[in-house]
């Protein structure tokens, strides 16, 4: 960053804005820098700084703080305060203005300063097993683990993002896969379209949630920045503006294939928790739901609430709700192909073509048996009677052939 601070000073003195660029010193806490930090550019950093959203205030904490600031404007809290909501932290939420503190102040008793605007999740989490779990930062001091832990401090980025849930489990939770395989059957299969709350979270309500996938770049689609389609796409099929049904997903389908080509357009099923407190009422692994019928089942409660969704440009899904026989209906072989739980998301038109493969698959080889045995019969009373007729000699009479004599 040789120019960096001559151009964010020039940029910002045409703006009225007083900063000065960051130092290009990473501080001990931030070594390890991200493959976006490593290739951003001066041109990009300066356009960052410009584009931000915060205070004349914290943009004093750039000049040396710069790779927390780029982390910071990556992250959600940064999204969501470009998008008007001035109730998004900034630097001095947490750091404070002239009390600064080396690391984020987060307390583990009151979860502030999280707390301040997720109050419900933290009442939650307060009571889960989480709350009670001690872990080791990298100092090797012992703390309660807490929200930073699992949502990271500076790059906060929605939860829904891509497979971060996931994977923030997987962390901590390593060697569950195997774990897992020892009861469940399809464990692989179970952790890729069933999230880690749905089961151990057993107080929180369920739902299904049907995600646009991108066939061809193999990841979930976005909407495009200022371009918003789905929410609008939506309204215009869902005709009776009760949810989407199985023909007007179809048609939803059909509007987004056109954008991408032809049968790029997907959706990928997940079957998680309705709400962000939902998914921190988590328990011990022993309270956890284990019963296959729970879900396996006709009629089964996780499966009464369905959605589809596409992840707004920052990472959070924007929803819509459909009718439950979107995961049932003949129409939605194509749409929910990927997401089947035996005897759940039963789809009646599968369920006949089985009866009628297995039927035929019975029949085929009863009917050639009987018709051989009938051909071998009859060739061989062929047989028997050319002989006779050869010989002279008349075939014995039939109970029939006499009465009709007499």
């Amino acid at each position: 960053m040789k120019y960096t601070k001559l151009i964010a000073l020039l940029l910002f003195i045409v703006v009225g804005m007083p900063v000065l660029a960051a130092d290009n010193t990473l501080s001990k806490e931030d070594e390890t820098v991200s493959e976006e930090e490593e290739t951003l550019s001066e041109a990009e950093f300066a356009l960052l700084v410009a584009e931000s959203a915060l205070s004349k205030n914290d943009r004093k904490c750039l000049r040396c703080h710069d790779e927390e600031f780029i982390q910071y404007e990556s992250g959600i809290h940064a999204s969501v305060r470009r998008q008007g909501n001035t109730e998004a932290p900034v630097c001095t939420d947490c750091h404070t203005t002239h009390r600064v503190r080396g690391k984020l102040p987060y307390k583990s008793a009151t979860g502030a300063p999280c707390s301040k605007c997720h109050d419900a999740i933290f009442e939650a989490y307060a009571v889960s097993v989480h709350s009670q779990i001690r872990v080791k930062d990298d100092e090797d001091d012992a703390h309660v683990l807490g929200c930073p832990d699992c949502h990271r401090s500076h790059d906060v980025t929605a939860a829904a993002t891509e497979n971060q849930l996931k994977e923030s489990c997987l962390a901590c939770h390593e060697g569950v896969l195997l774990a897992h395989e020892e009861w469940l059957p399809n464990a692989g299969l179970h952790f890729e379209a069933v999230s880690c709350p749905a089961c151990h979270a057993p107080a929180a309500q369920r739902k299904v949630d049907l995600r646009l996938y991108d066939n061809a770049a193999k990841k979930r689609i976005r909407e495009k920045e200022g371009v918003p389609q789905f929410e609008s796409r939506a309204r215009a099929v869902d005709l009776e503006g009760k949810g989407l049904s199985a023909l007007a997903l179809q048609s939803l389908l059909r509007e987004f294939n056109r954008d991408g080509g032809e049968g790029n357009t997907s959706l990928r099923g997940r079957l998680e928790v309705s709400t962000g407190v939902g998914s921190h009422q988590l328990t011990d692994k022993g309270r956890a739901i284990r019963d296959c019928e729970y879900c396996h089942q006709k009629g089964a409660d996780p499966f009464q609430s369905v959605t589809i969704s596409i992840a707004r440009p920052d990472g959070r899904l924007l929803r819509y709700d459909a009718h439950t026989d979107v995961l049932s209906s003949a129409v939605s072989i194509d749409s929910v192909g990927g997401f089947y739980a035996i005897g759940a998301t039963r789809i009646k038109l599968l369920d006949d073509l089985l009866i009628l493969s297995v039927a035929g698959g019975i029949s085929l080889p009863i009917g050639h048996t009987t018709v051989k045995w009938l051909v071998r019969r009859r060739r061989r009373r062929g047989e028997v009677q050319g002989g006779m007729e050869h010989s002279g000699d008349k075939p014995p009479s039939s109970p029939d052939d006499r009465s009709a004599a007499e």
